[in-house]
């Protein structure tokens, strides 16, 4: 794991990966040739390319996963997990919909009366990842705000094993949340059945979800032609602490964010010498221990970093130069310090660590990640609605605005956008 003093840091110190122009290209090329494909091939492609990703022998009638495929996944999963997925639906619903009571908008100002309405959008996608782990947490997290907001048909595309099924945890959960249709479909070729539609998939107003390289690329690409959540990269960590923080608490939070995958993201920005070295033992020592050691101490080795900061004014800096998705605040003044940071979700205190987050806050674990926390929120309700404006006016309105109106058009040679209006205040 890196470890520097501010005043060592790299200028490119912030990066989460170095720069491979032909690697870069190379992924880009592949993703755009499946595209093509399926948009060439539709269902065809979808079987084609299940078989070679996934191994898996799929047909046209089996793509969509079955009600008694459902029926049987509810036969592999325990009480336990059923209950506690519903606990983590019931959550997620309760913080998105206490999100809509803010949104009633209605003002009135010289005769003009303009409200704002939210509005579903008709349908979307969501990607949940597959293969090497089941991410049941997902479904909850991006088909709970869609129902919320009243979207009428909401589809899930993950990806099968070479048995032809989709993990039975995620399809639990899937039937709790609601969704209205599952495919057995991952990858790039997932995003672009979502994007332009096959004959067994209809495509879908928007896409959302994360994924490996593959699915982000992918979904940049159908960008211009279907609307996408955000632009998400490995998941990351960072945390800001002093010298009152518990050196062992943020060791294993670090680990574990780094059993995600070798690509993940854990740092420690600190005004402690001291904490540093400690973290730095003992999260060395927890990798070499724990289950999933190898990704940890890949992670570690690939993307883990401290760096130490002599005043808590120039580690913010750096925190929010670094924008991470998660940022976990460890100081003795964390309450005062949140109005200052720029992160996708700020975690406060010692009891407030990002797995809460990822299953039970009622906050939303699809973050902005490589920096995007600048620009972008985390997944809620309103990115599954369009917000849509009523004005209406009186003739008093009119005319007390009409002059404004008048010398603006002048300005603008429109000269019929004004006619339009004294046209209505000579009647």
């Amino acid at each position: 794991m890196k470890v520097w003093s501010s005043k060592e840091l790299p200028a490119d110190w912030f990066k989460r990966q170095k720069a491979d122009e032909k690697a870069a290209q190379a992924l880009q090329d592949s993703v755009r040739a499946i595209i093509a494909q399926v948009r060439k091939d539709g269902d065809g492609a979808l079987l084609e390319l299940a078989l070679k990703f996934d191994k898996a022998t799929l047909t046209p009638q089996t793509l969509r996963v079955s009600a008694k495929e459902i029926k049987e996944a509810y036969q592999k999963v325990s009480p336990k997990q059923i209950a506690a997925l519903q606990f983590m639906k019931a959550r997620v619903e309760t913080f998105q919909r206490r999100l809509l009571t803010q949104t009633d908008i209605t003002t009135q100002i010289d005769g003009i009366t303009v409200q704002t309405i939210l509005r579903p959008l008709e349908s979307v996608g969501c990607y949940i990842p597959g293969g090497q782990a089941a991410y049941p947490s997902t479904v909850a997290m991006t088909v709970v705000p869609a129902k919320v907001a009243g979207v009428p048909r909401v589809v899930v595309c993950s990806p099968s094993d070479s048995e032809g099924k989709v993990n039975s945890l995620v399809l639990v959960a899937a039937d709790i949340c609601g969704v209205d249709e599952v495919y057995k479909v991952g990858g790039a070729q997932a995003i672009a059945a979502l994007a332009y539609g096959t004959d067994t998939i209809a495509p879908v107003r928007k896409i959302v979800g994360p994924g490996s390289k593959y699915v982000t690329e992918a979904k940049v690409q159908v960008s211009m032609d279907v609307a996408i959540d955000m632009p998400a990269g490995p998941s990351e960590v960072l945390i800001l602490a002093d010298e009152s923080a518990d050196a062992r608490l943020i060791a294993y939070d670090m680990a574990s964010q780094a059993e995600h995958g070798t690509d993940s993201v854990a740092g420690l920005i600190t005004t402690s010498d001291k904490l540093a070295k400690q973290v730095q033992e003992t999260v060395g020592k927890i990798a070499l221990e724990a289950n999933r050691g190898d990704k940890i101490q890949g992670s570690l080795a690939n993307y883990g970093f401290i760096v130490t900061c002599k005043t808590m004014e120039e580690a913010v800096a750096l925190t929010n130069q670094f924008a991470a998705e998660h940022l976990e605040v460890m100081t003795a003044d964390a309450k005062e310090l949140v109005a200052k940071l720029t992160a996708g979700l700020i975690l406060v205190g010692s009891y407030s660590p990002v797995p809460l987050s990822d299953y039970v806050s009622g906050t939303n674990h699809v973050l902005p990640t490589g920096a995007f926390a600048k620009s972008f929120s985390g997944l809620s309700v309103f990115d599954f609605m369009r917000r849509v404006s009523i004005v209406e006016c009186s003739k008093a309105g009119l005319e007390k605005a009409a002059e404004s109106i008048r010398v603006l058009t002048d300005a603008e040679n429109l000269p019929n956008h004004y006619k339009a209006i004294a046209v209505r205040l000579t009647k």
